[in-house]
């Protein structure tokens, strides 16, 4: 069973940056890749990037792209979300997910197993 520990938010104001980490109990074959996603209240959860632990490729919803990356350190079993340039509505609990496989689309939350608890992101105006 793999656990996924996310850590980093916090309250930022706008055109801030936080980095979120999302520690790994292991990587394994069932962690071909991990994403973030976020979700505000009254809202959908949304995928915002992907990254496949073993190539380093990503893939970034476009909502993000050009202001958040993901990357990853196989060392520490650690993927990270870097934010910069924050806006009010960037404003979300944010969750990590691992996957093996993925089911229509990247952020398809069918595709992923494991999941963390979230970390609070506020971006206050």
């Amino acid at each position: 069973q793999v656990q996924l520990v996310e850590s980093g938010g916090g309250s930022v104001q706008a055109g801030g940056s936080l980095r979120l980490s999302c520690a790994a109990s292991e990587l394994t074959d069932s962690t071909i890749y991990i994403s973030w996603f976020r979700q505000a209240p009254g809202k959908e959860r949304e995928g915002l990037a992907l990254i496949y632990t073993h190539s380093g490729v990503t893939y970034y919803d476009d909502s993000v792209q050009g202001r958040f990356t993901i990357s990853r350190d196989n060392a520490k079993n650690t993927v990270y979300l870097q934010m910069n340039s924050l806006k009010p509505e960037d404003t979300a609990m944010y969750y990590c997910a691992a996957g093996r496989a993925i089911f229509g689309s990247f952020f398809d939350p069918r595709g992923y197993t494991y999941w963390g608890q979230g970390t609070q992101v506020t971006v206050s105006s």
